[in-house]
């Protein structure tokens, strides 16, 4: 089992010890980590270091072209849109028209598309608009669109030997779980489709890859490998963070490892570091791990930017001076400056309810015994019409003189004016009072008046949602709140309809938190003027504004995670972290009625739930080993690979399953893939430990007198061969009997899909239901 039970007795150090310095003991651990790689390098028989490297080129390749095979086979099939091509696919398209689109995830993936999707001549109009649409009837190049996916699924195989093999590993141990990789049905299934997630697994692959190449140089800092490593880590890390904002979680895997590791460098005993290395290290860490990502993070925003020129579907989810940047924006074309006795209609933002009056009063008392003040009312009105437009009158001195005097120059209305607003149709002025509102008592109510005594009353104050860009207020382009003077409540509308009353308008009234984002209003027209008509006779079509990249950056940022945490709404396939690792429910991807097709995404049982138990074998081994230490027993011989290697991938498989679970979003089976990648990873290291007789990996710093390191060869035999076999063996079989459901193969008799539901909770398609 490659592991013993050992009591060892702490014999006395030397003199020559007790007067080592540590930058002594250093060079040593050094030469005996030189000595440990050499023995690492012959292993499986004492093989020498180059045929051991050659057996590692074999397999690497071997399993390399397997994920070839897995991976493109069928990849043509079906030619029609599957399951969220329908979004990633039209995004790649909107890049290739530069038109401006909406996405919760980061641009890196879909520039790639793009990018993949510009070299064979698509010219991005088909829109992907249904699951089940073709693609030849479109003359969509969709095969080389899924080749980008699948071409990374393959060297995200390549990635898993080679993280292994860097960390240590044997060749059997490296070809066996890599072989369990891509015989995975869910990775095959998931990573040939124009999705985000084979990119996004690659790059957190590639980000593993880097940073344990990186902890190889740790005795060499400041060399040229050491600085390489570190920056492919960050990089690494900011790509997989520019795919989906899940990145987070492999940024966060590895920053508490680099935070571990500068707490292990504390150590001046053990390192001998002055406060001047110290700052050094934590200064080139800062460089490579923080700023560098954070470079290359902005970099993939500053390209979207510059690409998505023009006004697109996207428009309605920025703010209308984001949306005064693009091309063509229809809300710049058909903007006007807002001018004093101009009338208009003015439109709630939340509600997109119309402040709308008429000559109904409200009722003298309420169904719940309140009295009202039995005035005019003031509604919205989903429906506008001539009674939805208000006059804006000066009341300043300043502004009453200048549109006194001179009336031909059209006086505008600024940020910060005080104004009345006149209901055209009745000739009254809007109003708001201490007296409650008829469905929420705790605000004011709104009506309007024509008694002189009550001016003070009819005053608002016009407060601009972006004064600095330009402090005059427009139509559609400036969103507006009115903040009544006297009591500072704002303007608002609630989305509740009134009884019959008030005709079931919404009810409008006075929110005393004025500084909410929902008391936002925009003027919509101005009656009597057509804006388009203007701006092109006139030739005073607006040039595109400007607006920093910092600005619409963090603009973009705020809109993306705000979204994305409203992604509530129930889906017949969404499933809870839970029942992941288990793997209780799949996600029917695609359907096709007259031949009995479909592809369910699934992962392969047999790999699930081996490195399922891989996880809680490792973890109690690992509980065990550490509280029989405390005690001089040494469980685990060859404890610095298994814990090193297997507490590092068991960091990064709970970093990307645990924080599901803190999310409110609708989460789905393809969301566990990252994590079970890590997972086959760990499978990786507990079969090492299990079933190789392994070199015992250098335990550093031991008590006096206990040897530091050992010299036991590693080698494979017939027990781990065998223990090989019978996983790939399980995986293969598995693998074969759900591949019908993974590549979509046509004519599953219901009979064959009722029996391809390994566990009674599939929702596989067209299966018997007792």
């Amino acid at each position: 089992m490659g592991a013993s039970v050992k009591k060892r007795k702490p014999a006395t150090a030397s003199v020559q010890e007790k007067q080592q310095t540590p930058v002594q003991e250093i060079h040593e651990d050094i030469d005996a980590i030189k000595k440990q790689l050499k023995y690492r390098n012959t292993r499986d028989g004492g093989n020498s270091s180059s045929n051991n490297e050659t057996k590692h080129k074999i397999a690497s390749t071997s399993v390399t072209v397997m994920s070839f095979f897995t991976t493109f086979y069928m990849i043509w099939y079906p030619a029609q849109v599957v399951f969220d091509e329908v979004h990633f696919g039209k995004f790649a398209g909107y890049y290739l028209q530069r038109t401006f689109f909406f996405d919760v995830h980061p641009p890196l993936a879909k520039l790639m598309l793009a990018g993949v999707g510009y070299l064979i001549g698509f010219d991005g109009v088909y829109q992907f608009s249904n699951i089940g649409e073709s693609y030849a009837a479109n003359n969509v190049p969709y095969i080389a669109l899924r080749a980008l996916p699948a071409s990374l699924n393959v060297f995200g195989v390549a990635l898993v030997y080679s993280i292994l093999k860097e960390a240590g590993f044997s060749v059997l141990t490296c070809f066996t779980t890599a072989t369990l990789y891509l015989l995975d049905n869910a990775f095959i299934g998931q990573n040939r489709l124009i999705l985000l997630d084979s990119i996004l697994i690659f790059y957190m692959l590639a980000t593993v890859y880097s940073y344990v190449k990186f902890r190889k140089y740790r005795h060499l800092p400041f060399t040229f490998s050491w600085w390489l490593w570190m920056v492919a880590t960050g990089t690494s890390m900011a790509l997989t963070l520019s795919v989906k904002m899940i990145g987070l979680f492999v940024v966060a895997a590895v920053g508490i490892a680099v935070v571990m590791d500068l707490w292990d460098l504390l150590d001046k005993q053990k390192y001998g570091l002055t406060d001047r290395d110290l700052v050094q290290h934590f200064a080139a860490r800062v460089g490579g791990l923080i700023l560098v990502p954070a470079v290359v993070y902005l970099f993939w925003f500053y390209v979207h930017f510059a690409i998505l020129k023009f006004s697109g579907p996207g428009d309605a989810y920025m703010t209308t001076r984001f949306q005064d940047t693009l091309t063509n924006n229809p809300l710049r074309i058909n903007s006007l400056d807002i001018m004093y006795n101009q009338s208009i209609k003015l439109q709630h933002k939340e509600t997109q309810a119309f402040l709308h009056s008429h000559a109904l009063n409200y009722p003298a008392q309420y169904g719940d015994g309140r009295y009202s003040s039995r005035g005019i009312q003031v509604t919205g009105n989903m429906q506008p019409d001539i009674n939805s437009y208000w006059r804006i009158k000066p009341t300043t001195p300043e502004a009453l003189a200048a549109v006194a005097t001179a009336p031909a120059a059209q006086i505008p209305v600024r940020h910060n004016d005080i104004i009345q607003l006149e209901h055209i149709g009745t000739g009254l002025d809007l109003l708001t009072h201490d007296v409650a509102a008829p469905w929420m008592p705790t605000n004011q109510e709104f009506t309007t008046t024509n008694v002189a005594s009550r001016y003070n009353e009819t005053l608002f104050r016009v407060q601009l949602d972006d004064p600095k860009s330009n402090p005059v207020w427009s139509t559609l382009l400036k969103s507006v709140k009115l903040i009544h003077v006297r009591t500072g409540v704002a303007l608002w509308c609630n989305n509740r309809n009134l009884p019959d009353w008030g005709l079931h308008h919404l009810e409008v009234n006075g929110n005393k938190k004025s500084a909410e984002e929902r008391n936002f209003w925009v003027a919509t027209d101005i009656l009597g003027l057509n804006a388009t008509d203007i701006n092109l006779k006139k030739q005073q079509k607006k040039p595109v504004e400007q607006m920093g990249f910092l600005a619409k950056f963090l603009e973009l940022q705020t809109k993306m995670i705000t979204h994305n945490n409203k992604l509530t709404g129930s889906h017949p396939y969404q499933s809870s972290p839970s029942s992941w690792p288990l793997m209780l429910r799949g996600i029917s991807y695609w359907t096709k009625d007259d031949t009995k097709s479909q592809i369910y995404l699934t992962g392969n049982v047999a790999g699930w739930w081996t490195a399922l138990a891989s996880l809680c074998l490792f973890a109690c081994i690992s509980v065990i080993d550490m509280a029989l230490r405390k005690r001089g027993v040494y469980l685990v011989s060859h404890s610095e690979l298994l814990n090193r290697s297997g507490g590092f991938f068991l960091l990064l498989w709970a970093a990307h399953y645990f924080p599901f679970y803190l999310m409110g979003r609708s989460l789905y089976l393809h969301h566990y893939l990252p994590a079970m990648a890590c997972s086959y990873l760990l499978l990786g290291a507990v079969f090492e430990h299990l079933f190789i007789d392994g070199v015992n990996s250098p335990v550093s710093y031991q008590p006096a007198g206990v040897k530091k390191y050992t010299t036991s060869h590693a080698r494979s035999t017939v027990k781990s061969y065998m223990a090989a076999f019978v996983l790939i063996s399980m995986q293969f079989m598995v693998y074969l009997f759900l591949a019908p459901m993974t590549y979509g193969t046509p004519g599953m008799s219901p009979q064959e899909a009722t029996r391809h539901k390994v566990l009674a909770s599939w929702d596989v398609q067209f299966a018997k239901h007792f």
